[in-house]
């Protein structure tokens, strides 16, 4: 992804050398900036919660198609992705099974890889982009 130009410069998170706490002080440094010159900053905060469980396998298919995945490598994450099931355990009473209609598998190596592919867009056009460029 990095060889192709898929990571965006505004990426933090899943990106060697770079965290959320490097994107929290980049981000600290701006605004104190702002303030220290005397203007107003307003900022918008978005909670994501549980945004690994909500990713739409049809959008992440057409974002894998973007970015280039076909063939046996696309096949083999829509096979492991589709016709998975679940069930809760609650002091040793399971659940029926259930279909997982959306998400990426969590605890794996491929998940946070496909979570980082469909958000990888996210930032264009946004206000976010444009408040890292002149947040002032």
């Amino acid at each position: 992804m990095k060889c192709n130009l898929l990571i965006q410069n505004l990426q933090d998170g899943f990106t060697k050398g770079r965290s959320c706490l490097t994107n929290l002080l980049e981000f600290l440094d701006k605004v104190s900036g702002c303030v220290d010159s005397g203007n107003s900053v307003d900022i918008i905060f978005l909670d994501f919660a549980k945004l690994f469980d909500k990713v739409s396998y049809r959008k992440l298919v057409l974002m894998l198609q973007a970015h280039g995945s076909e063939g046996k490598l696309l096949d083999w994450i829509i096979l492991w992705l589709n016709n998975r099931v679940e069930r809760l355990c609650v002091r040793g009473i399971m659940s029926d099974w259930l279909m997982v209609l959306s998400g990426v598998p969590q605890g794996s190596v491929v998940g946070p890889i496909l979570f980082f592919i469909f958000i990888s867009n996210l930032d264009f056009g946004s206000i976010q982009n444009y408040s890292r460029i002149n947040i002032c």
